[in-house]
């Protein structure tokens, strides 16, 4: 039994201010002294970065289907391990998660999974008393559930505009018997800009992105009750899991990893802003199999780190930086003769094709990439089609897809994996595998197993 004070943030709906009061929260926290170990519900990895800023601990997802129910305990308390206090944001709608399966995946479901007090933040700027009926509401949707229901404990409430209209939604809310633990004003200094994916990661504007982090929690400190936050934070029970570890998984029966082997193999993993998606596990898992990990900028980096016999290129935002990426023509030119293992998801698919958007690229695919009005969103349930380096064929993966950009033809060859709805999908050339499926890897740690061991 580990016992580690934790509070997790909901929401009705996506734009209530999750983000803002979440992150705010552990900021203000750190600045009173705390260690913060900060989790984001779902796939997404651009709030992480923000997390990550105001704590100065990786930000790490927590998601059912990307990983498993049984995983999330462990995966938090790793991410946890020497924290005073533990701050979830969650995803979308508190109720919101993997379409047509029920509440897997949501917030609900990882809050009843963490045995963790849920705090409701509501967006309280056209409403008056009616922010208590959606509270109510909430209270009431799962309170007959066989597992005990959620543990709704309080409420944040955010866009406040005068004293009066705070009085109001404060008097109406207590009325339900639940506290209000902050009222947050209408701040346009605080909002953080966003462009067609979502916010802009932090890793992109680092500067404004610190400053727009201690404003945040500047003003959660000025309009929450910290004490009493932390204290609810405390009445969490001890969770019945042992923190996960990378390196339990990879038994030589499952993978063919590297430990112990010396010189271990340089895998080199792409970094930078113009790619920022990447899941703090995958890194461990590969230092876990035996791999030196190693970033690299291709923005600024001219070669790839000495030594290297892998190559990760994981996703983000290559279209917004196209022009020079391409600039870069010695690195392009290496990536393209490279004869080692390469493993790349959506961003990195897009840099291994001959162009982009008419810049040309590291020519690794023989195929094209352009952006589309398009937003490609949500979960994949995949088989593996071919014999790669981090998979076999007819094994199965859960992951997702996020972009609006189409690749052209969209396989060649062997793909990669069959979408379970759908086509194939990606590229398998060789010692080469790239597609547009983002993968948690600490739900197959024998991914990163294989992918070490052809490096080696």
């Amino acid at each position: 039994m580990v016992s580690v004070p934790r509070l997790v943030f909901a929401a009705p709906a996506s734009g209530a201010g999750k983000t803002t009061v979440a992150t705010g929260l552990m900021a203000a926290f750190a600045a009173r002294g705390l260690e913060v170990s900060p989790h984001k519900v779902g796939p997404d990895y651009i709030d992480p970065g923000y997390h990550t800023l105001a704590t100065g601990r990786p930000g790490r997802n927590l998601d059912p289907w990307l990983t498993s129910e049984d995983l999330i305990a462990p995966l938090f308390l790793h991410g946890a391990r020497g924290a005073d206090v533990a701050v979830v944001e969650g995803v979308m709608g508190l109720y919101d998660g993997a379409a047509g399966h029920g509440e897997l995946a949501s917030t609900a479901h990882v809050a009843k999974l963490l045995r963790a007090p849920v705090v409701l933040v509501v967006d309280a700027a056209s409403a008056g008393r009616s922010v208590a009926a959606t509270v109510h509401g909430f209270m009431t949707y799962d309170s007959v559930s066989a597992d005990g229901g959620l543990r709704l404990a309080g409420v944040v409430l955010n866009r406040i505009g005068s004293d009066r209209h705070a009085e109001i939604c404060r008097a109406a809310i207590e009325e339900l018997g639940l506290p209000v633990l902050g009222l947050v004003r209408r701040r346009a200094e605080v909002e953080t800009p966003s462009r067609h994916l979502g916010l802009i990661p932090a890793a992109e504007r680092r500067a404004d992105a610190v400053a727009t982090v201690e404003r945040l929690g500047a003003l959660v400190a000025e309009s929450c009750d910290l004490d009493a936050l932390l204290a609810l934070a405390r009445t969490a029970p001890a969770l019945p899991a042992r923190p996960w570890t990378p390196a339990a998984p990879l038994d030589p029966a499952v993978g063919a990893g590297t430990q112990g082997t010396d010189p271990r193999p340089v895998v080199a993993v792409a970094g930078g802003a113009a790619f920022t998606f990447g899941y703090a596990e995958n890194a461990e898992l590969l230092e876990a199999a035996g791999a030196q990990v190693v970033g690299f900028d291709p923005l600024r980096d001219e070669t790839l780190p000495e030594g290297t016999a892998g190559l990760v290129v994981g996703g983000g935002f290559p279209e917004m930086y196209a022009t020079d990426l391409s600039a870069n023509e010695p690195l392009r030119t290496e990536i393209a003769a490279f004869g080692g293992p390469v493993y790349a998801e959506c961003a990195g698919l897009l840099y291994l094709t001959e162009a982009l958007d008419g810049a040309p690229m590291c020519g690794v695919l023989d195929a094209t990439a352009t952006m589309t009005p398009k937003l490609t969103l949500g979960y994949r349930s995949a088989v593996a089609v071919s014999d790669s380096v981090i998979a076999r064929a007819g094994e199965r993966v859960r992951g997702h897809e996020f972009h609006r950009t189409a690749v052209t033809p969209a396989h060649g060859g062997r793909p990669a994996w069959q979408w379970s709805t759908g086509g194939p999908e990606g590229f398998v050339r060789g010692d080469r595998v790239a597609s547009y499926l983002h993968l948690h890897w600490a739900a197959r740690p024998e991914q990163a197993a294989r992918f070490v061991g052809a490096c080696a």
